[in-house]
């Protein structure tokens, strides 16, 4: 199978790259590299050394025997490059992770608010676009969130993207299905709500087949390929915009930082490992809808967590201490969230769940490079309102 991987240098790009090439795909990553200068403007570096993609692409060659090509091209704004790009490739299937990922960084500025709009919803509409315009039968597979649902609870578990309603008539009660109603929380999870209500058009309209995956929060920083070599090493964001919740406690613990647990921690959320994410691309990837279905619609997820009951858990762990921050962003202090992941469990999907050893290799590898962590980045500062507060740990306000 030939895929395009768009946005194939990043966090979730860059394993699922290797991981389907490993597995005998041909693949092309697509990238314009924008989180690599993302780090330049926030100031900060991924906590591993990620190298050239010149130089994990040779590294991978050498260590599996396989090639992996690469063509930089800005998905958002050069329309006529991707359209020539998929009449050349005529690939099997698309990966689309070319999005700016980060809620936080979605709510720093009016700018950063533009940008990931401009960004993530350019780049979407453009990849339908270029679909239908190539006349290719392209299966397009979308890493999507768990936000677009918001987080509170309606007293019933979260299905897989689809609600069974009933609407009262004059005739009586007629049943009907909807999309599950949108409650995004910040501008980032509000594209992926517009990148939602763009796929059940273009599914509809012109036929195209799409799996959209609601994705939990990733923990875990390595998987079997990023493991084969130094060079291969998956980046390790641990900074207030970037890094997600449970890594960042991680490597908090690791360089003797308070463990950042923001208001109550009473926010519960859906977590799902590295390893767990490429093998659910792979899923998604052969269990491809027909053309005329819906969109198809996974909640990639495996469980969920009370952010204070992951820091207890860290802290037992490492025997870090845990300090309460205010919350930067406008959210409920607590929420119950119970979700359905049965389509992935069916498919085969054996999950990876919170487990001792695991922990610790991500506390030891946050360890490994504690010499390149800014300890005044760790605080999340981006706020959602001129109400909130930065989450700046009281007994380390000096470091700023």
């Amino acid at each position: 199978m030939k895929v395009l991987v768009l946005g194939g240098d990043g966090f979730c790009g860059w394993p699922a790259s290797l991981h389907l090439s490993a597995r005998g795909d041909d693949v092309v990553i697509v990238d314009n590299f924008s989180r690599r200068r993302i780090d330049e403007e926030l100031g900060v570096q991924s906590l591993t050394p990620i190298r050239t993609m010149t130089e994990r692409r040779q590294a991978w060659q050498q260590v599996s025997g396989r090639d992996i090509k690469v063509t930089e091209l800005d998905v958002a704004q050069d329309y006529q490059g991707l359209l020539e790009l998929l009449r050349e490739e005529r690939p099997d299937a698309i990966i689309h992770y070319a999005e700016q990922r980060a809620a936080p960084y979605s709510m720093k500025s009016g700018k950063h608010k533009r940008y990931t709009i401009d960004n993530n919803v350019n780049a979407t509409h453009n990849v339908l676009c270029a679909i239908v315009e190539s006349g290719q039968d392209i299966h397009l597979v979308h890493l999507g969130t768990m936000g677009v649902y918001g987080y509170g609870t309606a007293g019933m578990a979260i299905p897989e993207g689809y609600l069974d309603i009933q609407v009262p008539t004059d005739e009586g009660v007629v049943e009907t299905e909807i999309l599950y109603p949108t409650n995004p929380g910040s501008i980032y999870h509000m594209t992926k709500v517009i990148d939602q209500t763009m796929f059940a058009y273009y599914a509809k309209n012109d036929e195209l087949r799409i799996t959209d995956l609601h994705q939990g929060i990733i923990w875990g920083t390595n998987t079997v390929q990023t493991k084969m070599d130094e060079r291969l090493i998956n980046r390790f964001d641990y900074d207030g915009d970037y890094g997600t919740v449970l890594n960042r406690f991680l490597m908090q613990a690791a360089v003797g930082y308070p463990l950042t647990v923001h208001g109550t921690g009473g926010q519960t959320r859906a977590f799902i490992h590295l390893q767990d994410m490429v093998r659910c691309i792979e899923i998604a990837l052969d269990n491809p809808p027909s053309a005329g279905d819906r969109v198809k619609i996974f909640n990639q997820m495996t469980e969920t967590h009370r952010v204070r009951d992951l820091a207890k858990l860290v802290a037992e762990l490492t025997g870090a201490v845990i300090e309460q921050v205010p919350d930067p962003r406008k959210e409920a202090a607590e929420n119950e969230l119970v979700v359905h992941n049965d389509n992935f469990l069916a498919l085969g999907l054996d999950p990876i769940t919170l487990a001792e050893g695991l922990l610790m290799e991500i506390n030891e590898t946050a360890g490994r490079y504690a010499e390149r962590a800014d300890l005044s980045r760790i605080p999340a500062t981006s706020l959602w309102t001129k109400n909130q507060q930065a989450g700046v740990p009281a007994s380390r306000a000096g470091d700023r």
